[in-house]
């Protein structure tokens, strides 16, 4: 209610000052005001602001124009709105638009994020990556040529990314590779007890048919296609842990390729990890619940303990590269409340 009486004050605000007609001193009044909204990354604003007085568009500010300054900042409010939303006269002009040193929006694209907006990211592959889709997405309003076209420094917008982007590439990359080593280790103990287990099965084997003394129980059958699963998803698991710690790390790859890996490789881990608690579980059942039916609930509320843990130390990681992957991610959020207003 207070955000929309505000906007209601804004417009009537916007219809005294047009009444004015001298056009400098309507310029004062709405110059402050569209500034403002736009460091706030304040879309109704801007909107109510240009929809009354359609010059402000043309507004610069830190020597930048409106949609430069919200390429600039990752201003993902206003930058929607002001490219896909009808409210702007000529939606084309931002993209023949240059600064002081020839940048033009892909340059502005490739600069790096203000630290305030780059720490609203967890981790420096998946700030790589929100920066990757920032130049991807100007790069869909760009011309063509905006991509060869080079600067007064004499680089092409992808050399500004690659410069700008230099150190968090590098630490993104470490990230990625502390984080694949840690599972790497986790996986392959895990393979060496279900393999250990599968060799070994639990009640031993006929001595003279070797086959197992249990198969017939269905505890039995539940401890052996269990196990098989926990083998073959940790080994799965681990293979792509291995092709993150190999991987080039190009500043592409950051986009889908390594993050794609390494949720493939959490959702493989946390099934090795379930199916062989559920495995161990049917192996305790088996040497130790003959006519004690009762031993289940201990067992079953032990095998929760380790799996809730993995979930809940581990999930928040695997939806925040999920949601920041396959996600409608910011612009899809923002064009769908576009097409809502």
């Amino acid at each position: 209610m207070k955000h929309n009486k505000l906007l209601m004050v804004l417009k009537c605000i916007c219809e005294e000052v047009s009444k004015i007609e001298k056009v400098d001193d309507i310029r004062e009044h709405y110059y402050e005001a569209i500034s403002m909204a736009l460091e706030h990354d304040n879309p109704e604003a801007v909107e109510e602001i240009i929809r009354t007085f359609p010059q402000a568009i043309w507004t610069m500010h830190n020597h930048y124009r409106v949609t430069q300054f919200a390429i600039v900042n990752r201003c993902e409010k206003v930058y929607t709105f002001l490219v896909h939303h009808m409210v702007v006269t000529d939606k084309h002009t931002h993209k023949v638009w240059v600064d002081k040193d020839r940048n033009n929006i892909l340059h502005l694209a490739g600069l790096l994020s203000p630290i305030k907006k780059l720490n609203r990211v967890f981790g420096a592959a998946l700030q790589m990556q929100r920066e990757f889709q920032w130049f991807e997405e100007v790069k869909t309003i760009a011309l063509p040529r905006n991509l060869k076209t080079k600067n007064r420094n004499n680089e092409t917008p992808m050399t500004v990314f690659r410069r700008e982007h230099k150190d968090l590439r590098k630490e993104g990359e470490e990230w990625m590779k502390k984080t694949a080593d840690s599972y790497t280790i986790i996986v392959a103990l895990i393979i060496t007890i279900v393999f250990a287990a599968a060799i070994t099965v639990p009640g031993g084997n006929n001595g003279n048919t070797g086959e197992a003394i249990f198969a017939n129980k269905s505890s039995f059958v539940i401890f052996a296609i269990s196990d098989e699963i926990s083998l073959f998803s940790s080994t799965t698991s681990l293979l792509l842990f291995l092709s993150i710690l190999t991987a080039r790390y190009r500043d592409a790859d950051f986009l889908y390729k390594l993050p794609k890996r390494l949720i493939i490789g959490l959702a493989m881990l946390f099934l090795s990890v379930t199916s062989m608690m559920v495995a161990f579980s049917a192996t305790l059942y088996i040497m130790f619940g003959h006519e004690r039916k009762w031993i289940l609930i201990p067992i079953a509320t032990l095998t929760c303990l380790p799996i809730a843990s993995f979930v809940t130390l581990q999930l928040p990681l695997l939806l925040d590269l999920t949601s920041s992957t396959y996600g409608e991610g910011i612009f899809g959020k923002e064009r769908k409340r576009c097409r809502i207003k």
